[in-house]
């Protein structure tokens, strides 16, 4: 099934989310399992201004530079803690039993995570050889850039760069590829771009990992850079935060890494600093 947003359930939560999610709301409180994320004691809820507090009337790079000081604090997740998280991160809002795969928009059983044809397996959208980080926990593990997706797509997908064109993808309607490009369906072009974002502020050469920057080119290679940045740019105005994306965002806050994607809070950050 593809998820549209202008389906009845993506209206319905869209609204709920908007009551539960505004930018003076409670971020949420800090809980955590030992089996998927660190503990990360929080003294009392905060609102999403105030998480956002040290960033106010900033612009650029100092801009840049106060997100990333604020998300570095985060609870880590273990890569096999990641396969739990991302059924309860990607949950289909119509089926409790189902996630939905990023670039499929197909709805699929939570059970069918692993590694065999029509399984479901972890998606790096920052792909993991772009700076050589694998599966180490960092950014080989970050919930905010990894998503379930069909196998043989994961597969098709690779390690390469987001660009436009190319031929229609098999068994993930609306996505194109070519030799060193992958294009996104419509319906989550905005969100790839945000995760993508994240990453670019989060890694920024501390934590022991490469410095991830984005640039205007394709066929990156293992450098840590990605692009296309144009693009990017494009799509998060273009598809902007939705239902989804926003609940997935509180999720990963409260629950695992206690740290937020602030472009998903804040798609207006992505032009004043690129």
């Amino acid at each position: 099934m593809r998820i549209s947003r202008t389906a009845p359930w993506a209206a319905g939560l869209a609204a709920a989310a908007l009551l539960l999610i505004p930018a003076s709301a409670t971020a949420g409180q800090h809980s955590a399992t030992a089996d998927t994320a660190q503990a990360a004691p929080q003294a009392s809820p905060v609102t999403v201004d105030d998480y956002y507090a040290p960033a106010a009337g900033k612009t650029g790079a100092a801009l840049k530079t106060a997100l990333h000081d604020i998300i570095k604090t985060q609870s880590k997740v273990t890569y096999d803690g990641v396969w739990n998280a991302l059924k309860v991160t990607d949950q289909d809002p119509a089926n409790p039993n189902n996630v939905i795969l990023v670039y499929s928009g197909r709805s699929q059983s939570k059970s069918t995570n692993g590694g065999g044809v029509d399984d479901w397996n972890r998606e790096h959208v920052w792909a993991k050889s772009h700076g050589d980080f694998g599966t180490a926990t960092g950014p080989g593990t970050d919930l905010h850039h990894l998503r379930p997706e069909d196998v043989t797509v994961n597969s098709t997908r690779g390690n390469k760069d987001f660009d436009m064109g190319g031929s229609p993808v098999a068994q993930a309607p609306g996505s194109f590829t070519d030799a060193d490009s992958f294009e996104p369906r419509d319906a989550v072009k905005g969100d790839v771009a945000r995760m993508l974002l994240y990453m670019a502020v989060r890694y920024d050469g501390g934590d022991g990992f490469a410095d991830l920057e984005l640039n205007d080119r394709v066929d990156n290679g293992t450098a840590p850079l990605f692009g296309r940045i144009s693009l990017l740019k494009q799509w998060n105005q273009m598809d902007p935060p939705d239902a989804f994306e926003k609940r997935r965002n509180q999720v990963i806050y409260d629950t695992y890494q206690h740290n937020r994607n602030p472009f998903i809070d804040h798609p207006e950050w992505v032009n004043s600093i690129w």
